[in-house]
């Protein structure tokens, strides 16, 4: 079943605090209250924001204040009602913004869609996220990556990761980008792997895959502010640095509104077979996802510095975000 809904998503420090308590605390109750019907709360690795404050966690004196995204999808009503109590949150710091989304939830079956397209998979972390991605790329989806949640909501019900417990319960998502038919063939198959399936699609445009120039960020459709999704792997270097720290440097350093580095758990990009860490690795084999979000004139400017970092590896995706 598909429906139209809203994507919230948040960008924010891990210590930004509102009314004397942690920022990220103070939302996900509130999506607890709204009963919203998923949420997700990731912890980033690097990223920077209004204030471009370096936060990171190769820098131990900064390990305590990383980057944090939270995503709230519900139907359009329901995330509406939430959104004034968000913002307020908020005050004056992080980013909000509200995207236009389709929902999937069971049965799912086999959908005609056009274009390029972002199918994100809410689901537990028990759940066989492994299968998911196997399904995805053997149905030629150009690439998924499973980010791992701390905190957030499931069918309305709150699931927070305890210190001690296996967390089975607890949300996380899996971002997959790909051609719309490819990624409508895959959907009844995932609801064969997923106790309770719930989905989102979204249109995107392919820029660059594997170091090929695919399209324009001239292309993107204008709203208020438009997104660059950067997919690479924790082992792609630049420079002797890691290609996602070194993106997130530069970026910072030419003056971009703000930067956050996602490190995935397990997934694949273009041809490359599905990876995540392993035992007895003395280097981290992880996919990493970096979000930049910006004025259209300035996402163009930012594009330039994606694509000389994106020379030989990765997939770089982008799409409007109507309202900011």
């Amino acid at each position: 079943m598909i429906q139209d809904a809203l994507k919230l998503t948040t960008y924010f420090g891990e210590r930004d605090r509102a009314g004397g308590r942690f920022l990220a605390d103070a939302l996900l109750d509130l999506y607890g209250r709204e009963e919203l019907l998923t949420s997700v709360l990731l912890r980033g690795t690097e990223g920077f924001g209004a204030k471009h404050r370096l936060q990171s966690q190769r820098l131990l004196s900064l390990s305590e204040d990383l980057p944090l995204v939270s995503v709230a999808v519900d139907a359009r009503p329901r995330i509406e009602s939430a959104l004034a109590a968000v913002e307020s949150l908020h005050g004056q710091g992080g980013l909000v913004t509200l995207e236009r989304a389709r929902m999937v939830t069971a049965p799912l079956a086999e959908a005609p869609l056009e274009g390029e397209v972002k199918l994100t998979v809410y689901c537990g972390r028990g759940e066989a996220f492994a299968e998911v991605v196997d399904v995805l790329r053997r149905n030629g989806v150009s690439g998924a990556t499973v980010l791992l949640g701390v905190d957030g909501t499931a069918h309305g019900e709150r699931r927070r990761a305890r210190f001690l417990g296996r967390n089975l319960e607890v949300p996380l998502m899996i971002v997959s980008v790909g051609a719309g038919d490819a990624i409508g063939a895959a959907l009844p198959e995932l609801g064969g792997l997923l106790a309770r399936p719930l989905a989102t699609l979204e249109r995107i445009l392919v820029l660059k895959r594997d170091g090929a120039r695919l399209g324009d960020p001239a292309q993107i459709p204008h709203g208020a502010l438009q997104k660059l999704m950067v997919y690479t792997s924790e082992a792609a270097t630049v420079g002797g640095r890691s290609l996602y720290a070194e993106l997130v440097r530069r970026l910072r350093a030419a003056g971009a509104r703000g930067a956050t580095a996602l490190r995935g758990i397990w997934g694949y990009h273009g041809g490359h077979e599905p990876h995540g860490d392993r035992l007895l690795t003395l280097r981290r084999h992880v996919p990493v996802v970096t979000v930049i979000v910006d004025e259209p004139a300035a996402i163009r400017r930012w594009f330039a510095i994606v694509d000389e970092l994106t020379r030989e590896t990765g997939l770089v995706t982008g799409e409007m975000v109507p309202t900011g």
